[in-house]
C-alpha cells in the first residue's frame, strides 16, 4: 500500500522518473487501474454526487473505457504520426504510465466545496493536463516536451471529432433554425 501511496503523490509531483518507473513496471498495471477509478470516484463525490450511486458506477466505467481508448489513441499519434527516432512504446505502458497521470484528479473530491468547487476542478483540469504531456513524453521517450504537447492535442482534436460524431449518431443531426419568412 505504501508504494501505492507514494506512487501517486510522486505522479501529482509530475516526477519523469516516476512515469519511468510505472512504464516499465507491468506489475503497475493494477495500480493505475485503481488510480483511474479513484480518481472518478473522487470527481463524482465532488460534483455533488450528481447520479447517485449508479452515476458514480457509470462514471468509472465510462472514465476506464475513456483511458483504454486514451493510450491507444496516443499510442497510435505518438507511434506512427510523431514518432521520435528514439520512440519505443507499446499501448500497456502508455496505459501505466496515463492511469498514474490520472492521479490529481484525486483531488476533485475538494470539488464539493461550496464557491470553491469550481476553481478546484478548474486547476484539477489544468494539473492533468501537465500530468498526461509528462506521461507521455516519458511513455514515447520523446527528448522533447513540445512533441509530447503535440501527441496529446492531435489526439484530443481525433477525440474530439470522434465523439462528436458519436454525438450526431446517437443524438441525431442538429436541427439548424428555420431561417424567417419574408
Amino acid at each position: 500500500m505504501n508504494v501505492f501511496i507514494n506512487r501517486v503523490i510522486r505522479a501529482m509531483r509530475l516526477e519523469a522518473n516516476l512515469y519511468e518507473e510505472v512504464e516499465a513496471d507491468r506489475e503497475a498495471m493494477k495500480q493505475a487501474v485503481a488510480v483511474v477509478i479513484l480518481a472518478s470516484v473522487a470527481g463524482g463525490i465532488g460534483a455533488e454526487g450528481m447520479g447517485g450511486l449508479r452515476g458514480m458506477v457509470f462514471g468509472s466505467l465510462t472514465a476506464l473505457a475513456g483511458w483504454v481508448v486514451w493510450a491507444f489513441l496516443i499510442f497510435f499519434v505518438g507511434t506512427k504520426i510523431l514518432p521520435a527516432p528514439e520512440t519505443r512504446s507499446n499501448p500497456g505502458e502508455l496505459m501505466r504510465t496515463l492511469g498514474f497521470a490520472y492521479s490529481p484528479a484525486l483531488l476533485n473530491v475538494f470539488g464539493i466545496i461550496p464557491f470553491l468547487g469550481w476553481l478546484v476542478r478548474l486547476a484539477v483540469n489544468f494539473w492533468l493536463l501537465f500530468a498526461w504531456v509528462v506521461a507521455v513524453r516519458q511513455a514515447l521517450d520523446y527528448k522533447s516536451t513540445g512533441r509530447a504537447v503535440a501527441v496529446c492535442v492531435i489526439g484530443w482534436l481525433i477525440s474530439v471529432v470522434f465523439m462528436g460524431l458519436i454525438y450526431i449518431l446517437v443524438k441525431g443531426m442538429p436541427h439548424l433554425p428555420k431561417p424567417p419568412v419574408m
